[in-house]
């Protein structure tokens, strides 16, 4: 098990924040454990710690939004998402940790300047097979390197002016498919040995906690302000790991 207390002073936070976002914003953070963790350890190694727990957050979400969940979306997302898993297992050898800080960084860079830069609200969009398929590709193939699906199916989601409860449903069960799928690739490549099985475990305890809370803060806390903060976060995080990727 990992004993670094550097890298837990990075690895709590990040999973409370992620919980709190699961639970009651949406799961847009999802992305901000590896960032935050990799920091400390390598991309690679923090996703393979973080599944499991995203997993265990998983459950607790579906059943505190259970019934909610736009399924004809669903059903282009899910299929095109497994397609950019398989995509993602089969590259996954090819990409070092030089590799995975650029992506991680510049995913968490880019998302952040267009959730500050986006222009005002528009019309809604209708959803769309061929949009919906290329955005869940994305999607499962960001989420299976570097569980930073966020981005690409915010993308596609946000346009079509959901209501608030129904995004999050849909979101909680995109994830909650894709990170069940993760589980037999990484197996297959030898992502959970011991050490990162242990980590998981103590830091799983932290799971439930942040995706109870997060739906307590739902109709509690402003949704605005939890994003800024994080976002300001987030965007420091991806640039550390930026400067990284092109000074390693």
């Amino acid at each position: 098990m990992i004993t670094d207390p550097l890298f837990y002073a990075a690895a709590i936070p990040a999973i409370l924040i992620v919980g709190i976002s699961k639970g009651g914003f949406g799961g847009g953070l999802g992305m901000l454990a590896v960032p935050l963790m990799s920091l400390v350890i390598s991309p690679a190694q923090a996703a393979a710690i973080m599944l499991p727990i995203l997993c265990l957050m998983d459950l607790v979400g579906l059943w505190s939004f259970r019934g909610k969940g736009f399924s004809p979306l669903l059903k282009t997302l899910i299929p095109a998402a497994l397609i950019g898993i398989i995509i993602g297992a089969l590259t996954f050898r090819y990409l070092s940790d030089q590799h995975l800080k650029f992506i991680v960084g510049a995913i968490a860079v880019l998302f952040t300047l267009n959730y500050w830069l986006r222009p005002g609200s528009k019309e809604p969009k209708q959803p769309s097979i061929p949009r919906g398929g290329f955005w869940g590709l994305i999607t499962g193939f960001t989420s299976f390197s570097v569980h930073a699906g966020g981005p690409p199916l915010n993308i596609y989601l946000l346009p079509l002016r959901l209501e608030k409860g129904l995004y999050i449903g849909t979101t909680i069960i995109m994830f909650a498919a894709i990170n069940y799928m993760k589980l037999i690739p990484y197996s297959m490549l030898g992502q959970f040995d011991t050490a990162n099985l242990s980590t998981s475990a103590v830091l799983a305890l932290l799971a439930p906690v942040g995706v109870r809370l997060g739906y307590w803060m739902h109709h509690r806390i402003s949704e605005a302000w939890f994003y800024r903060i994080c976002f300001v976060l987030l965007f420091a995080t991806g640039s550390k790991l930026l400067f990284d990727a092109f000074t390693g």
